[in-house]
């Protein structure tokens, strides 16, 4: 369609041209003496290929990750061909060629048949490694390159008659007992983790025939020419300190902590480079709001579906409804992002670092994070349990030799004792300008003062867009309920509320529109003035580019507290003669036992840190708060430290394989997904459509993805322990069902009546 496009297509040709040519394995093999010729033996079904030439596609891949400079060890690299090249020698027996060439479907039979994986190890000759713990760790990887039995040591020991009448017909070699206790011990080394997570990548690309790595050739052209667009409008534009700092230390773990504005997302993809990069933050809002930064404004939307992805539950939804391209696959586009195949991916915590906990298979992304660099935005934001995961999991990365950059507005010190074995360099970048003026209010947060505030702005002609935050939903529909009822009706329509109860169609369109309200300039590139009130929660507070006059929060810990503050007067261009960031330190929430979702000892060290605190505040202030405040020794006997210390310790001491990888969610948030019935009602003839096409034997899995995103629009998460009633459910596909659920839903979102609290049908 376009000469990107045109280039990309024949560079993959060429790749898979190429590596065939040189790095063909041999169709003859001559194991113990004898000769097999592998051409003449499947390896699939759909589409129908040799065990040759699927292995050749496997190094293919091999080769593909080799030039771009991802394997870095010679050694590994030889390993792995060898990896490769014997993996799936076990798919030689005869009841694997018979179903495998059968025209029906035919069932694996454990009565008859060896998994392949297992009976690969037997062809695998000790006797052609110098080092014999290499032998070792190849047979580690072939072995566990699928996880069709849960052990595949007991697996040989109970099985070992049935192995051997399979293989009698083959050339192998014996594997004695000490030899599968050792291989059985490689899980935790670090040359095996490697040569099997490579495997893994180069397997999996081969058999779904996707490219396993998109290359990075184009980022640093492509802020180079973003600067170069800000010089038209200025010509004294220039990177900022915090962007020369990420610059000149592309080849070193980072540490920034710079206020907000100050372009840590730039600063971010000038420390990417033309590295592989994977951008983390905590909120979907904000990923998509970066990743549409990325696409248009730095990519200009050019060959996107080879540059820059998203990777979060939503990602699909999103790309369907925000990319205006009818040439596009979304689906195809969706799976490299999942695959870990693109240059530049923006994401979630939860997607990446699951690896944490071992699951068989995770070798694949530690593998993929080890030539990767990976940005952590505001890494303060993660209660102590993500946070666990997160500390765990760059110390993993960092020690296989990826790298980490930390961006973040504040940088609490006992988050920065957490990490002192990993050396980074450290930059602090703050300036003069005053974006705030504080009042402290040792009240309740209420509506009078909101009303007031609006109502005065308004009278004025003052810039008029005012943010509450709150720390519950509970709170914020209240307060929502207070205001409306005291608005005068004309100003009511610019009352809005967002949180994290709405359906997913609603939610999505509060999104835009409190993106577009909190611009900075209108279209004349002046200051926009609007009158406006959001009431929000902690969803707002990381990394989405907004900018409100006046803001209203309740008091959190101090990090959260100045992330919040980061929503109001964002450039720093307005006038602050008058307070414009209201905060009440009088709260519901305070954590006691296993009640409450504020730590105290963080709560009580914030409050304390607020009790001179008035008016004017200069973001190094902020910061000095936070140091002087949030330290270890402070923290030290909290809760919050508590559970931290007891996750690290679990996720440090997990066995490899010990978890199932379906049955992890690192956001340990209890929740279902349920459908409102007043929306099930509102929305009825769209969802029973969806619902009965969902039931039709024919359709392809895009067809089928298309209307389950149709019938998750009116979908919205709810806590596992609420009380309510169920009316009906809607069946996605055999262990799929979404429940139907009375209760109250309105422009403030989903609320429960007492009568509807009844019982919990879903549980």
């Amino acid at each position: 369609r376009d000469i990107n496009t045109i280039c990309s297509t024949l560079l993959s040709i060429y790749y898979n041209v190429y590596c065939y040519k040189i790095f063909l394995c041999n169709s003859s093999i001559k194991i113990g003496g004898i000769i097999m010729d592998i051409k003449n033996y499947m390896a699939k079904n759909n589409p129908k290929k040799s065990l040759e030439e699927h292995t050749n596609d496997l190094l293919s891949s091999l080769e593909i990750m080799n030039d771009l400079g991802y394997i870095r060890d010679q050694e590994i690299y030889n390993l792995v061909k060898k990896a490769c090249y014997y993996h799936d020698f076990g798919k030689v027996n005869d009841e694997f060629q018979k179903r495998v060439k059968s025209e029906k479907k035919l069932k694996f039979n454990k009565e008859k048949e060896v998994f392949h994986n297992i009976l690969s190890l037997y062809f695998i000759n000790s006797e052609d490694f110098e080092d014999k713990e290499d032998y070792y760790r190849i047979c580690h990887a072939v072995l566990n390159h699928h996880n069709y039995c849960e052990d595949p040591i007991l697996y040989i020991r109970e099985n070992k008659q049935l192995i051997q009448s399979t293989l009698e017909k083959f050339p192998t070699f014996k594997v004695k007992q000490s030899q599968l206790n050792k291989i059985s011990r490689k899980k935790d080394d670090a040359k095996a983790i490697l040569i099997k997570g490579y495997l893994h990548k180069c397997d999996y690309s081969a058999s779904a025939s996707y490219v396993v790595e998109y290359k990075n050739n184009f980022l640093k052209i492509a802020m180079n020419n973003l600067l170069s667009s800000w010089k038209k409008n200025n010509s004294e534009a220039k990177w900022n300190k915090l962007q020369e700092f990420c610059l000149e230390n592309q080849n070193n773990n980072i540490i920034a902590v710079a206020q907000t504005g100050m372009g840590k997302t730039e600063g971010g993809l000038l420390w990417f480079g033309n590295s592989k990069g994977y951008f983390v933050l905590p909120i979907r809002t904000a990923i998509n709001a970066i990743y549409d930064r990325v696409r248009i404004n730095i990519l200009s939307n050019e060959n996107i579906t080879e540059r820059v992805s998203i990777l979060h539950s939503s990602a699909l939804e999103y790309y369907n409804k925000n990319i205006d391209d009818q040439n596009l696959d979304i689906f195809e586009y969706n799976k490299r992002g999942k695959q870990l195949s693109m240059p530049l991916t923006i994401s979630t915590m939860d997607q990446l670092f699951d690896f944490v906990l071992k699951y068989q298979g995770y070798e694949l992304k530690l593998t993929t994070f080890s030539y990767s660099k990976i940005v952590i935005d505001e890494i303060q934001m993660y209660g102590p349990d993500l946070l666990a995961y997160l500390i765990y999991g760059i110390k993993t990365i960092n020690k296989f030799g990826g790298k980490i950059a930390i961006l973040t507005a504040t940088l609490p010190p006992f988050i920065k004792d957490m990490l002192t074995e990993i050396p980074f360099k450290y930059g602090k970048f703050t300036n003069d300008v005053i974006r705030h003026n504080i009042k402290v209010k040792n009240e309740f947060i209420n509506s009078k003062d909101i009303i007031n505030k609006y109502k005065d702005n308004k009278k004025n002609k003052k810039g008029n867009k005012i943010l509450v935050i709150c720390n519950t939903i509970k709170k914020a529909q209240e307060l929502y309920d207070e205001i409306y009822l005291n608005l005068d009706e004309g100003d009511r329509e610019n009352l809005n509320i967002l949180h994290s109860r709405f359906i997913k169609k609603d939610r999505s369109e509060k999104e835009l529109k409190i993106l577009a309200c909190g611009q900075t300039y209108n279209k004349d590139k002046e200051i926009d003035i609007q009158n406006s009130i959001w009431i929000s929660t902690s969803i707002v507070e990381a990394s989405l580019d907004i900018d409100f006059d006046n803001i209203f929060t309740e008091l959190q810990e101090l990090n959260s507290l100045f992330q919040r503050l980061g929503r109001c007067n964002r450039k720093g261009v307005k006038k602050v003669e008058q307070p414009n960031s209201f905060i009440y330190t009088q709260i519901e929430g305070i954590k006691l036992g296993s009640t409450g979702f504020i730590d105290e000892t963080l709560f009580n060290l914030s409050k304390k840190a607020l009790e001179n605190v008035s008016g004017k505040i200069t973001e190094k202030k902020k910061i000095e708060l936070i140091e002087e405040w949030l330290t270890t020794d402070n923290l030290k006997d909290s809760d919050y430290m508590r559970e931290y210390r007891e996750i690290f310790d679990f996720i440090e001491n997990i066995p490899p394989y010990s978890i199932e990888k379906n049955k992890i969610k690192l956001r340990n948030i209890l929740s279902v997904d349920v459908i409102p019935l007043p929306v099930y009602e509102a929305n009825k003839k769209v969802i029973e459509e969806a619902n009965k096409k969902l039931e039709e034997n024919n359709l392809t899995s895009e067809e089928r993805i298309r209307l389950t995103e149709i019938i998750k629009d009116y979908v919205v998460s709810i806590p596992l322990y609420q009380k309510c009633e169920k009316d009906k459910e809607i069946k996605l596909n055999r262990y799929e069902f979404i429940p139907i659920v009375k209760c109250i839903y309105d422009k403030k979102g989903i609320t429960f009546s007492k009568k509807d609290n009844k019982k919990v049908e879903f549980l």
